[in-house]
């Protein structure tokens, strides 16, 4: 007789039986639905010993097939009944936890809500929900649910607009069973107790799992592996659908957010996405809704990568020659992939996938799946966990193992591109901007900025920039109709702003005129006037912190009654004072006719004539600033 999932391992447990080869099947089905399969069966053949000894007995488990009309076989309360021995309630055995009247919903209430709870008698052992007609003992059973570690509980509840009852629902694999209660303290004790009874039950084993353990004992053995491989069909790729999950999923647990059903269902319809991808035209965004999936839902991201090992695997365990040849097996691995840059499979499935992976390689070495197979291990030992999915330009560039290309602003050098991965921090991008413009040696500290307008953004150095281009490519979809710009990414001067030493040559002016807010610069700084460069420096003090030459000053002009604005390269510098009109004059001279002969004259501090110390710009195209304005320099925030 076919017995409910997890009950034949605990059975042979209790008989002394000894596995000598476990021999799964496929668990799939061409047909819709699992409402009328069979659970999972095993067989017993007791060898004839020669010497009349008592031999170890073979066992052969098999996964459910469709077995015949619905009418022939028993239904899954009937078998779950069937274990349990006709019997009235248990008034004083020791294993009873919580017993007492209730109501019970019937089956189907939702097609038919007319129909009223019943009253039944209910008892809680550490193994069993049972329901009597009567508290008696020789009351008959109405029904039994065996409590395993899949099963679930939610509530208690009130459906006031329908029985004023507090409603506690256990779910099993085939039915729930809903127990109504009209005080809310009953229907709270008896969610305690079952919640209680279930979590104090041993873990279940899918056929799977125990399939894993198997090939991950015999990993030093490859003839050992390939025959569980050919063996069993779960772990081969097929054609056909999947009617239940390969690892254990709670029972009746409802998926949060809308649109998505329980999760073993949700399990189910993963997999049918998977063959999906073989003949998609646009497999792009069919991969980008499979990862969202496994993000809004973290319990199936372990389920997909065994799903993928299995639709990446032949009959002896690497792919077969032809899939090395075919597009549409290349969509699994290319998936295989996203999935490695965006989450982290647990312990059991990662050792697992790692020696796929090294199989495949070892295999195929010379193919192309054996360079996806590098690049997902590789991907494996960096992957942290996204905050969101890959876009459809990552997923693009990951299927065909390619870098991603980021561009960052940056004062003085323009737009610079930056070649990421969907490892790559923040952290990482600024110091190799930083690198390139020379300023490695500076003790400025520097970061990369969101910035729209005048909106900013600091972006912490661990964030990685793949998450960042996403989150900007959906903002900047969002305003496509928007007259404003969209998000782009800077380098900017972050922390408190350290002007000594700064080189005349190098490319830290650009950022002491772009100083963003908070970043902690000097409110005030003095402008000198010389015979060939103007400086920057702090009130009282004599030495500047940086100096450039006219050579560099493109214009220069009245804003307003107290405000200059000077044009360095592309860049604008604001100044605030009331001596504007005649800083304005002298810079003009100075521009009109630069000579190492004219005095130094300055409206602020006296200063010394500073040599020239200018070069052609190397990065020309200095993006333009938000603009800051000072007196005599003063930075506004």
């Amino acid at each position: 007789m076919p017995l409910p999932g997890g009950l034949w391992w605990l059975l042979c447990c209790r008989r002394g039986f000894t596995l000598l080869h476990r021999d799964y099947g496929d668990g799939e089905l061409s047909g819709d639905g699992d409402e009328d399969e069979d659970e999972e069966t095993f067989e017993l053949r007791t060898p004839s010993p020669a010497g009349g000894g008592r031999g170890p007995l073979d066992v052969t488990l098999t996964q459910p097939v469709r077995s015949g009309p619905i009418s022939d076989r028993l239904q899954s309360w009937e078998e779950t009944r069937s274990l349990i021995p006709e019997k009235g309630p248990l008034e004083d055995d020791a294993d009873v936890v919580v017993k007492g009247w209730l109501y019970r919903e019937p089956r189907g209430r939702g097609a038919r809500p007319w129909l009223p709870p019943r009253r039944a008698w209910f008892v809680l052992t550490r193994d069993s929900l049972d329901q009597f007609s009567s508290s008696g003992k020789g009351a008959r059973r109405l029904g039994s649910l065996v409590l395993t570690s899949l099963c679930s509980v939610t509530g208690p509840e009130r459906r006031p607009k329908e029985t004023g009852l507090w409603l506690v629902t256990v779910s099993g694999r085939k039915h729930s069973v809903r127990l109504c209660s009209p005080r809310q303290a009953e229907a709270e004790r008896w969610g305690v107790a079952l919640r209680e009874v279930i979590a104090s039950k041993a873990p279940l084993e899918t056929p799977t799992q125990l399939l894993l353990r198997d090939i991950q004992e015999s990993c030093g053995d490859p003839e050992a592996v390939a025959l569980i491989y050919r063996r069993n069909p779960i772990l081969r790729h097929t054609s056909a659908a999947l009617y239940a999950p390969l690892l254990p999923l709670p029972y009746g647990v409802s998926a949060p957010g809308p649109g998505y059903a329980p999760l073993r269902e949700e399990a189910v319809r993963l997999f049918l996405a998977l063959q999906a991808l073989e003949g998609a035209r646009r497999p792009g965004p069919l991969m980008q809704g499979v990862l969202q999936t496994c993000r809004d839902l973290p319990a199936l991201r372990d389920e997909l990568f065994l799903q993928l090992a299995k639709q990446t695997s032949g009959p002896a365990g690497p792919p077969g020659l032809p899939a090395t040849q075919d597009p549409a097996a290349l969509r699994y691995w290319q998936l295989l992939t996203c999935m490695s840059c965006t989450f982290r499979p647990g312990g059991a499935v990662r050792e697992h996938l790692l020696g796929h992976l090294e199989r495949t390689e070892q295999a195929l070495p010379d193919s192309e799946l054996a360079e996806y197979a590098r690049f997902i291990r590789k991907a494996l030992g960096r992957t942290r966990g996204r905050e969101l999915v890959p876009s459809l330009a990552e997923i693009s560039a990951l299927s065909r193992r390619q870098e991603l290309l980021c561009t960052v602003h940056c004062p003085g050098a323009g737009a610079c591109p930056v070649a990421i991965d969907s490892h790559t921090t923040a952290a990482e991008v600024a110091r190799e901007l930083v690198g390139r413009l020379g300023l490695a040696r500076s003790r400025n500290a520097f970061a990369l900025y969101e910035q729209r307008g005048a909106q900013e953004r600091a972006l912490a150095g661990g964030t990685l920039m793949a998450d960042v281009l996403t989150s900007l490519a959906a903002e900047e979809a969002a305003l496509q109709d928007s007259p404003d710009a969209g998000w782009k990414l800077c380098l900017r001067l972050h922390g408190p702003l350290r002007p000594e030493g700064l080189s005349p040559d190098g490319h830290e002016l650009p950022f002491l005129f772009e100083q963003e807010p908070g970043g902690g610069a000097p409110q005030k700084l003095c402008l000198g006037l010389g015979a060939k460069a103007m400086s920057l420096s702090r009130p009282g003090e004599t030495e500047p912190i940086h100096s450039v030459s006219y050579g560099h000053v493109a214009a220069c002009q009245l804003m307003g009654p107290h405000t200059l604005a000077l044009r360095v390269g592309e860049s604008q510098l604001l100044l605030q004072s009331p001596q504007v009109e005649e800083i304005m004059q002298l810079v003009n001279a100075y521009l009109a006719n630069p000579s190492p002969e004219r005095p130094c004259s300055s409206p602020s501090p006296s200063c010394q004539d500073l040599p020239d110390i200018s070069s052609p710009s190397q990065h020309p195209g200095l993006d333009e600033p938000q603009g800051h304005s000072g007196c005599l320099g003063q930075l506004q925030k």
